[in-house]
């Protein structure tokens, strides 16, 4: 077993944690359950047993009855701590299995979408809002979009290194480009950063708590009757595509998925394959027009 402290074992498993790439909320999330699971068991790394391991995932499960995602959390964490950090091979790591239910995603039909997008007031928050559902972006994708990723010819979106560092092409509703162009000149704080979404001080992006915030209070004003975080408007986006005749095999392709299973969970309707994609976004965004002034503005460029 490796000489691993109990004051440096965080510093050696974050080492090991950026060495397989992983992503920063990952690293987060492990480095969080495993000082719980120190804080649990007061003792050195180089001094644990196995039987110690055993003994705390019944007691997550059992006594504490957490959820399953937490649960999961939990065994991956100690699976990568003790595996690669630890260099330790335990027969107790192919045991511990999480049974996950495969609920069905919250979905907001396009009505409700519009309702909550139109009560929030700040200017920058809404289009952020309105551009994360309109494309169908993660948070973090959407506060990190910047204009040169925008081809208004073309009518695509060009997301960068998005989930498991893969760029994929979207396709640009002309209403939301018509939101955008008016947004950038009359309602964009002035800034030198390409970022599109800025709080009104400072170069750097939205702190994703924020919008979090923003789209509980407005699914509050606009009364909302769902449990709705801001992926769900990601998981609304995909699954209008799908009604709109947009095909799976698209949709994958759209939100970046790896596994076209993960996709299938949207899957509503029988799709045609001989959608055009263009029309579908263009005819499911037209209720972004109805947000205020939409005269034609010059393309985005930079400040």
């Amino acid at each position: 077993m490796a000489l691993v402290r109990l004051d440096n074992w965080q510093h050696r498993m974050s080492e090991d944690m950026r060495l397989v790439d992983y992503r920063p909320r990952t690293q987060e999330a492990y480095a969080l359950a495993m000082r719980l699971f120190f804080e649990h068991v007061g003792r050195e790394p180089a001094l644990l047993t196995e039987e110690e391991v055993r003994r705390y995932f019944l007691y997550l499960r059992d006594e504490r009855q957490l959820s399953p995602s937490y649960l999961n959390i939990a065994v991956c964490a100690m699976r990568f701590f003790f595996l690669r950090t630890m260099r330790v091979e335990w027969e107790v790591f192919d045991l511990l299995r999480v049974q996950r239910g495969k609920s069905l995603p919250m979905v907001l039909a396009i009505a409700e979408v519009w309702r909550v997008l139109g009560v929030i007031r700040e200017p920058v928050r809404r289009m952020a809002l309105t551009t994360i559902y309109a494309l169908g972006l993660r948070l973090g994708e959407g506060l990190r979009l910047e204009v040169g990723q925008l081809d208004g010819e073309r009518l695509q979106v060009r997301i960068a290194m998005g989930k498991n560092k893969k760029d994929r092409m979207i396709p640009l509703p002309r209403p939301l480009l018509l939101r955008l162009r008016h947004y950038w000149k009359h309602e964009r704080p002035a800034s030198a950063t390409r970022l599109l979404f800025l709080p009104a001080r400072g170069d750097k992006p939205f702190d994703e708590s924020t919008l979090q915030k923003t789209f509980t209070a407005a699914a509050a004003d606009a009364r909302l009757q769902k449990h709705a975080t801001i992926h769900t408007l990601r998981h609304s986006y995909a699954t209008h595509l799908l009604e709109a005749g947009v095909s799976v095999r698209t949709v994958q392709e759209i939100l970046g998925h790896a596994s076209l299973r993960t996709t299938e969970v949207y899957l509503h309707v029988t799709t045609d394959s001989g959608e055009r994609v263009q029309d579908a976004v263009d005819r499911l965004m037209k209720g972004l027009l109805d947000f205020g002034d939409t005269q034609e503005a010059p393309e985005p460029s930079t400040p």
